[in-house]
């Protein structure tokens, strides 16, 4: 189905199961247990062997000499793989570093090695048996010491968000210079990782030459296609299986070490290999999201018009490696005639820096916002007002150039009035309860909605159920329950009808978790698939399609009906492809945060007491789920804002709290109730369902607004994330 006009009346809008809260259909399995996931796949392939990964214990160098002997030896070894033994390998484009390292190592804990044996515990005690003869070379792990020799680059997220290296609006530099009232300030945002719930595993068993894996991954088909290309096989010979995903925040967008070492494994061994890498394997050996110091400077008119907006961004990252797009928001987000946008990339030999819930816009808004605070409480203006007065309807970097739908403002206006926003002291430090320094903060919220390919398989059953296939997957976010809503309504029929599967990629190519996109996409092509079958059930039954109603299992046409029982062993594949509104029209959510912390007056201890997200993405699909996915993505954001910072040992370039002991994220004690609201609307510009991603949204301002809260609370602006009591302490106001 080509989609390349605004979306009209379509099922859909029948909303009988559509837009209902609903519970997730998987929600059982996943209480009881019984969902499988990854590693526990012990129905797939019988007689399965373990994998323990050896790690480089080097950031920068070459290994001279490996020595197996001992490892070999040891009980219940079966095979150890290195790049010696491993046969051709290629690298995909996708990672930055290869997943098998040797001679040649570029980061630390890059995969050098792979022991399997019997159990997991003789596995890993081989594996600490394997001796490396390293030589040792200089590396840089240092963003500040590389920052001045770091050159501009081209910013693509690869999830909406492109520019060129430098990128001009007007005369910035004319503009800042003649405003009566400048912001001039740097923010630095750390280095985090995704510290997900389920590790990286896999499972690897090889059929003659035809390889499959049950892994944990989000976007089946990218995995499919570079396992190929780094083994060297065609695609037709891999596949990959994962319905079920524990987390992944963009970590497992792509086949990381645990999915290739498996493979290479089960196939020295002859019988299947499953790895799981431990903890301090997926901060080090993995990706995480880089850090960043980013230079903000606002220009604006005593009355509160931006004139004058710069934001540049400096990161880091391997050689061949990306940037963080920090700046990605600040060109879309509010008005004003005159920009500078830059982007530039240190090259660091870290572990990759990749893609984490976000990226671009949820470190980037982590400085925006407080800079937009600043200039606020430089001009005397209310921060809510000062964002609004910004508001733009059009994309200022190309005016002719229409949001398909921007509501930006009634978010911040809602969200003010059922916040509370009017009881705030403007000046800081004044609100006290008891021993705790209260304060209130905001942030916009924003994040582009992208459209992307996706297909599904849909057929009716013998029973006139509906049995929908596709590769999508469900990371946690109700992918599942969106889809058979989504195939109900459509069909017509109840939601115990449809029975879902995910997660496979000898189905039909879906758009994949990520970024955003997977949702609203996702649907489009379940959509596309169950109107096609709908033609092909009234072709069966006689009906003409055009006037054909399907509701209560039923087809109904004229004076005729029939059940769709009726109709068993239709099917009908097809998937949702767009056209140019995508070109045409800017399409972007929006949200309002608010949030209330109190500070401990003698410790400089942050609580957060009260957090509020009003979004608009369009028509919400299941909005309990969804619901979810922002809570969730509030608590990162808190996480960003108060303790998430993995630190850099920059003598010898490895993240060294590299566990959930040492790298903090928020527990359920951090965290107060979290109200979210989403504004009753439809965007026929994104797609059929009217609909637009929010699983990132409400991650994108977080920071922003607690950061400003504690500002509001003490009097004291922190700019370097996290924001720890040691950065309050001696600058809080004296205790009465």
């Amino acid at each position: 189905m080509k989609f390349d006009k605004p979306a009209t009346t379509n099922p859909i809008d029948q909303l009988k199961v559509v837009g209902k809260p609903t519970d997730r259909i998987d929600g059982p399995l996943k209480t009881t247990g019984t969902a499988p996931y990854a590693y526990e796949r012990h129905d797939v392939a019988s007689d399965q062997a373990y994998g323990y990964i050896v790690g480089s214990a080097i950031a920068k160098g070459r290994i001279n000499a490996v020595d197996l002997a001992a490892a070999k030896a040891a009980p219940g070894v079966i095979e150890i793989v290195t790049w010696q033994n491993a046969g051709p390998l290629g690298k995909s484009k996708s990672h930055t570093a290869k997943l098998l390292a040797g001679p040649e190592i570029e980061h630390y804990d890059q995969a050098i090695a792979i022991v399997v044996a019997e159990t997991f515990e003789q596995a890993r005690a081989a594996a600490r048996m394997v001796r490396i003869d390293y030589a040792r070379a200089p590396g840089r792990f240092d963003l500040d010491a590389q920052i001045k020799s770091a050159p501009p680059v081209g910013e693509d997220s690869g999830e909406g968000s492109h520019s060129p290296p430098i990128a001009r609006h007007g005369d910035f530099d004319g503009a800042f210079a003649a405003a009566p009232v400048k912001l001039d300030a740097v923010y630095r945002t750390p280095d985090q990782s995704h510290a997900m719930m389920e590790p990286h595993a896999t499972i690897a068993a090889w059929e003659g030459d035809k390889l499959t894996l049950w892994t944990s991954n989000q976007m089946i088909a990218w995995g499919v296609r570079d396992l190929a290309q780094t083994l060297m096989i065609p695609k037709e010979k891999v596949r990959l299986v994962s319905p079920y995903i524990g987390g992944g925040f963009g970590s497992k967008l792509w086949v990381r070490a645990d999915a290739l070492m498996a493979a290479l494994g089960a196939r020295a061994a002859k019988r299947p290999v499953k790895v799981a890498l431990a903890r301090a394997q997926i901060m080090n050996n993995t990706t995480h999201r880089p850090a960043t110091v980013q230079h903000i400077r606002l220009g604006a008119t005593k009355d509160g018009k931006l004139t004058a907006i710069a934001h540049e961004s400096w990161s880091g990252d391997l050689p061949g490696g990306g940037p963080e797009t920090a700046p990605s928001q600040t060109k879309l987000i509010y008005a004003g005639a005159n920009r500078l946008i830059a982007t530039r990339l240190a090259t660091l030999d870290l572990p990759e820096g990749n893609a984490m819930r976000a990226p671009g816009e949820a470190p980037g808004m982590m400085a925006l916002e407080v800079a937009m605070d600043e200039m606020a409480e430089k001009l005397g203006m209310d921060p809510v007002a000062f964002r609004i007065l910004n508001d733009t309807q059009v994309d200022p970097m190309k005016p002719e150039r229409r949001y398909s739908m921007r509501n930006m403002t009634g978010c911040l206006k809602l969200g003010a009035e059922k916040f509370g926003w009017a009881k705030r002291n403007p000046k800081p430090g004044q609100m006290r309860d008891g021993n705790w320094l209260v304060g209130m903060g905001v942030a916009a919220g924003f994040r582009n909605n992208i459209t992307t390919k996706s297909a599904a398989r849909v057929r009716i059953d013998d029973k006139g159920g509906i049995v929908v296939e596709t590769d999508m997957t469900d990371i946690g976010t109700g992918s599942y329950t969106i889809i058979a809503q989504t195939a109900a309504e459509v069909m017509g029929v109840p939601l115990d009808q449809v029975k879902v599967t995910l997660g496979d990629s000898s189905f039909p190519e879906a758009a994949g978790s990520g970024g955003q996109w997977g949702a609203a996409n996702s649907t489009a092509g379940v959509y596309a698939a169950c109107m096609k079958l709908r033609e092909a059930v009234a072709a069966k039954l006689g009906f003409n399609s055009a006037d054909a109603a399907f509701t209560g299992g039923r087809v109904t046409s004229g004076n005729r009906s029939a059940t769709l029982a009726d109709a068993a062993g239709s099917s009908a594949e097809d998937g949702i492809e767009y056209g140019d509104l995508g070109k045409t029209y800017q399409q972007s959510t929006f949200a309002g945060h608010f949030v209330e912390v109190g500070v401990d007056a003698w410790t400089g201890t942050v609580r957060v007491r009260r957090m509020l997200a009003v979004c608009a993405a369009g028509r919400i699909i299941n909005p309990k789920s969804a619901r979810s996915q922002v809570i969730g993505a509030m608590t990162m954001g808190v996480g960003a804002a108060l303790m998430e910072h993995a630190v850099v040992d920059k003598r010898f370039g490895f993240f060294v709290n590299h566990d959930l002991a040492g790298y903090e994220v928020p527990v359920h004690a951090d965290i107060p109730h979290q109200e979210v609201i989403f504004l009753d609307e439809t965007d026929p510009i994104a797609g059929p369902l009217k609909a637009k991603g929010v699983g990132e949204l409400g991650i994108c301002g977080v920071g922003g607004a607690v950061a400003n809260a504690i500002y509001n609370a003490t009097g004291v602006r922190v700019r370097d994330y996290p924001i720890t009591l040691d950065k309050l302490i001696d600058k809080l106001p004296a205790m009465a």
